[in-house]
C-alpha cells in the first residue's frame, strides 16, 4: 500500500510485537530520512539480529530475500532485514518476498533511485503486506518542523529561527541533526520531563553551526586536485560531523559543473557560461579553472562516487563512515591533480 509518513512510522514501531507488514519499502531521493526510518525499525525490533543485503546481492540472487525474511537466528532470536542501493533490477526480490508463504522478519528497503511508475514501487503499493513511502528531504517550515520535533523528543524547545539553523548546519541529514540535537540537550541538561529553552547562544556554546567557509575550501581543493591541502582540511574538521553536509555540497557542486560543462561542450565559451551563471566573483577564477580541467564523463565518475561515500556514511556511520568519505574524496582530489 502507499503510506504516508504517519502510517509508516506507526507500523514500523508496531514491527518488534509482530506485524502483517513484511516490506516497508523507502524510495525518493532523501537517502538520510529513509536511513532514519531503518534505524527507526531496528529500535522498535530491540536486540534483533539485523541483517545486511543490497542491491547488486539481490539481483544476483532474487530468492534471498525471501529466505533471509524467513529464516530463523541460530539461537532463534529475532531477525530484521536491512536493503540499502535497490534499484529496479530488486524487483524480483520483492515480488518472490511478497508472494512467499511466509515471511516472519520484517524488511527495510531503501531504493533512492527507484521511479514511482516502475516494477518496484507499483509492487510494494499494489500489496496488502507491503507498504512504500516517498522520501523527499524536507524544506521550508517542514524542515523546521522536522529540527523542532527531534529536539521535542529531547526536552528542548528550539527558540526562534534555531530549528531551521540547525537543520541547515547539518545538511539536511537527519542522523546528523539529531546527533547535534543530542550534544545540545547533554549541554543544557534537557530531557522530556526537565524541557530547556534552546537558542542561538546555545548553539554557539556547543559549536553546532558548522565552519561553511573551511567546508567551502575543502570542496574547493577536492575539485582543484590538491590531495594535500585537502589532507589538511580534513583533519581541520574531523570529529564536526561534517561528511554528509560536505558530501552534499560536493555533490551540488559537481552537478552544476556537469551542467556548465554541458554547455561549453555544445560551443559556448567558458567565460560565456560562467557569466550566463552568475557565478559569485571570488569563485569565477576556480569554476573558469574546473571546466577547462574536467569533461562531463569524469564529472559524472565523481558525482557518482560523492553519492556512492554518501551511502557508505549513512550505512556505516562512526569513524568507519568517516574514514571512508575521506578517502573518497582525496580519490576524487588525486585524479583531478592527473586531469
Amino acid at each position: 500500500m502507499k503510506a504516508n509518513a504517519a502510517q509508516i512510522g506507526s507500523a514500523i514501531d508496531r514491527a518488534g510485537n509482530g506485524g502483517d507488514i513484511r516490506l516497508f519499502l523507502l524510495h525518493g531521493p532523501d537517502e538520510a530520512g529513509a536511513m532514519d526510518y531503518a534505524e527507526r525499525l531496528g529500535r522498535a525490533m530491540g536486540q534483533a539480529e539485523r541483517v545486511d543485503l543490497d542491491g547488486p546481492t539481490l539481483k544476483s540472487q532474487p530468492g534471498r530475500l525471501a529466505d533471509e525474511a524467513a529464516s530463523m537466528s541460530l539461537f532463534g532470536d529475532k531477525r530484521w532485514v536491512r536493503v540499502t542501493g535497490m534499484g529496479e533490477e530488486s524487483a524480483e526480490a520483492i515480488q518472490l518476498l511478497l508472494d512467499a508463504p511466509t515471511a516472519g522478519n520484517p524488511v527495510v528497503a531503501i531504493a533512492p533511485g527507484a521511479k514511482a511508475t516502475g516494477k518496484l514501487v507499483k509492487a510494494a503499493i499494489a500489496a496488502s503486506n507491503a507498504m512504500a513511502l516517498a522520501c523527499y528531504p524536507p524544506e521550508g517550515q517542514n524542515a523546521a518542523r522536522l529540527a523542532a520535533g527531534i529536539a521535542r523528543e529531547h526536552g528542548l524547545r528550539l527558540i526562534g529561527d534555531t530549528a531551521m539553523a540547525m537543520f541547515d548546519a547539518a545538511g539536511g541529514d537527519r542522523a546528523v541533526l539529531t546527533r547535534e540535537i543530542e550534544k545540545l540537550a547533554l549541554y543544557l541538561d534537557a530531557a522530556p520531563d526537565r524541557p530547556r529553552d534552546a537558542d542561538a547562544d546555545a548553539l554557539a556554546a556547543i559549536g553546532a553551526n558548522f565552519d561553511e567557509a573551511e567546508m567551502a575550501t575543502a570542496i574547493e581543493a577536492t575539485i582543484d586536485g590538491r590531495p594535500a591541502d585537502l589532507g589538511r582540511e580534513l583533519a581541520a574538521l574531523a570529529g564536526a560531523n561534517m561528511e554528509i553536509p560536505m558530501l552534499r555540497a560536493l555533490a551540488r557542486r559537481l552537478v552544476t559543473l556537469a551542467e556548465m560543462r554541458g554547455e561549453v561542450d555544445a560551443g559556448a565559451s567558458p567565460d560565456t557560461v560562467v557569466e550566463r551563471h552568475r557565478v559569485f566573483w571570488k569563485e569565477k577564477s576556480g569554476t573558469l579553472k574546473a571546466l577547462r580541467k574536467w569533461d562531463t564523463s569524469q564529472l559524472a565518475a565523481a558525482l557518482e562516487r560523492v553519492r556512492r561515500a554518501e551511502r557508505g556514511v549513512m550505512a556505516g556511520g562512526g569513524t568507519v563512515g568517516s574514514v571512508g568519505a575521506a578517502h573518497d574524496l582525496l580519490t576524487i582530489a588525486r585524479a583531478a591533480a592527473r586531469l
